[in-house]
């Protein structure tokens, strides 16, 4: 059996949110001490790497280790249904392989869905050598990225280590971003060499977007047309990390 409680039912709508921009369905790994997933999106250019900690929910309860399975978009409709002040609760019956939700406010709501097969497939955890470390605020970088989008479906971003810069260019517009040292976005920057890599915006502009309810600053890491790393520093104890492959620009 496996119990949590929150009171705060905008929190764990906006971690599911955050979760749905890469995968629709998601194999939560569930211990005592706290859930976690890793996954990679169906064509295997994004991974999200997930956990929180049992000191994240009013209650938790996981007696034994154990892998759950949700359709998150279908989990997402229901949890909708709660209000910002109404708590939520989420059951687990091993037995029955249901998934109770639990909305309690002016009246009491239950749902109860079924979870999935469990996927067999252990996602690594990438070993890629990073030269560029930059610290923004998360609304900054979504700013930066809803600019780039405006003329193209893709950005390069790139450091010399004095400011980060963000390059679209469509077919007719081109958007040049510049985020100088000092700004009140770029929070720090540690480039060891000059580094620039091109990414796909219909993911980094989702991921952020989504991610931007759960977190005010995001540490982004990159190399020389190699997948960037974003890493959103959350309230609580846990983790919310998107890694990305490059689009390979041919020059």
């Amino acid at each position: 059996m496996f119990t949590v409680k929150v009171a705060d039912s905008k929190a764990i709508k906006d971690v599911f949110s955050a979760i749905s921009t890469i995968v629709d369905e998601a194999t939560f790994d569930v211990n005592p001490d706290g859930m976690s997933l890793r996954a990679m999106d169906p064509s295997r250019v994004a991974m999200v790497d997930f956990l929180i900690q049992k000191t994240a929910f009013d209650e938790y309860n996981a007696t034994e280790k154990t892998k759950i399975c949700l359709n998150i978009n279908e989990l997402l409709k229901l949890l909708k249904r709660a209000g910002k002040d109404e708590p939520v609760e989420m059951s687990f019956d091993t037995e029955t392989g249901q998934l109770k939700i639990v909305i309690k406010g002016r009246y009491t709501r239950s749902f109860n869905m079924p979870t999935l097969e469990t996927a067999e497939e252990e996602v690594p955890t990438p070993n890629i050598p990073f030269n560029a470390k930059v610290t923004m605020t998360t609304e900054g970088l979504h700013q930066a990225l809803d600019d780039a989008s405006l003329v193209s479906d893709h950005v390069r971003i790139e450091t010399d280590g004095e400011k980060i810069l963000m390059n679209a260019k469509g077919d007719l517009m081109g958007a040049n971003i510049e985020v100088q040292k000092g700004s009140e976005s770029l929070l720090s920057l540690d480039v060891k060499e000059p580094s620039k890599a091109t990414f796909s915006l219909s993911y980094l502009t989702e991921i952020v977007k989504a991610a931007k309810a759960t977190s005010d600053v995001v540490t982004i890491e990159f190399s020389k047309d190699m997948p960037i790393r974003l890493d959103f520093k959350l309230q609580y104890d846990g983790r919310l990390i998107y890694h990305l492959a490059p689009r390979i620009e041919v020059e």
